[in-house]
């Protein structure tokens, strides 16, 4: 009997040659990211489900606990803030995911941004789009003072490529690649030092409950008025009402996000009126590359798992004893 994997990635294994290492494997792959549904339609495939693979549709405690065939979890990408970790962990399940497999292709969209917001790239297209010919007066990243808020892998890829551009870097975590830092001289110091000092400021850190609204009004307030903020992580780690109200009233220069905390957002919220913000629809991982790394990587992980071993990157351990 073939193994079920399920997935709400609606990429996960599309890329290169992991379509044929699916095709030639001993289990049976199901798509399940029907975007109608808060669950993605996993409900009607619980009782056969494996082994899950997770997109951006979250792995709730119900779906973990209603899943009695479920014996692991995989990220296809970092971050696990949609995996309830506790309820697999209480049931024995591994949870894994693919570490640095999107860095690149999540700093070069903020990189991406910040270009965008410094030369209002987006903003001259629709004026020659509508007809218009205002040329308007940029200014030039080099030289620019860059904040990277979450220095981990995607922090630490910006942070090289913006010292290759000119930048000075400023970054802060709560456990900083000290070694790392110094080799590309980054200033490493902490939250409110790096938002009064930086021309842009950039989101890559971890959503859940502790960095719900970790940049809000109080922050915001100790930003250069002509400084851009940058959010390439998680729609909860930033406080869209404070920053459209900072926006109105001229207290930043600009933004550019990337992700929400609902996934397709409310669209009636002021910070979609603002000409001043440049939006992606949450595709910093959207790469071929990325995605043949995260692929791969999972595969590798499926593979291990099912053959007996225990994969890398196991987020619970402790569930092997």
């Amino acid at each position: 009997m073939r193994h079920v994997i399920v997935t709400t990635s609606p990429v996960f294994g599309t890329m290169g040659d992991l379509p044929a290492r699916i095709a030639a494997s001993s289990w049976e792959l199901i798509r399940c990211a029907d975007t109608s549904k808060p669950d993605g339609g996993l409900s009607a495939y619980q009782d056969i489900m494996e082994i899950l693979v997770v997109g951006l549709v979250p792995a709730t405690a119900d779906t973990i606990n209603n899943s009695p065939k479920l014996r692991a979890i995989f990220k296809h990408g970092v971050g696990v803030d949609n995996i309830d970790i506790p309820a697999a962990t209480a049931r024995k399940i591994p949870v894994i995911n693919a570490p640095g497999s999107n860095a690149n292709a999540v700093a070069e969209l903020a990189l991406g941004g910040m270009l965008c917001l410094a030369r209002r790239i987006p903003m001259a297209h629709q004026e020659i789009v509508n007809g218009g010919w205002q040329r308007t007066v940029g200014t030039e990243i080099g030289g620019k003072t860059l904040g990277v808020v979450g220095f981990g892998n995607i922090g630490k890829v910006l942070a090289s490529k913006a010292r290759a551009l000119g930048m000075r870097v400023l970054a802060t975590d709560l456990c900083p690649d000290k070694l790392f830092a110094a080799e590309h001289q980054v200033e490493l110091t902490d939250l409110p030092d790096v938002l009064r000092r930086s021309d842009y400021v950039a989101l890559h850190i971890f959503g859940g409950k502790g960095n719900i609204n970790l940049i809000g009004a109080k922050e915001l307030a100790l930003m250069k008025p002509e400084a851009c903020l940058i959010n390439c992580a998680r729609g909860e780690v930033l406080d869209l009402d404070a920053l459209a109200a900072a926006l109105e009233k001229g207290a930043l220069r600009g933004a550019a996000i990337d992700a929400y905390v609902k996934e397709p957002p409310d669209r009636s919220h002021p910070i979609f009126s603002s000409p001043k913000v440049v939006f992606t629809p949450h595709c910093g991982a959207d790469t071929r590359e990325s995605g043949e790394n995260m692929g791969r990587m999972t595969l590798d992980g499926i593979d291990a798992f099912l053959a007996g071993k225990r994969p890398n990157h196991i987020l619970n351990p402790e569930v092997f004893g």
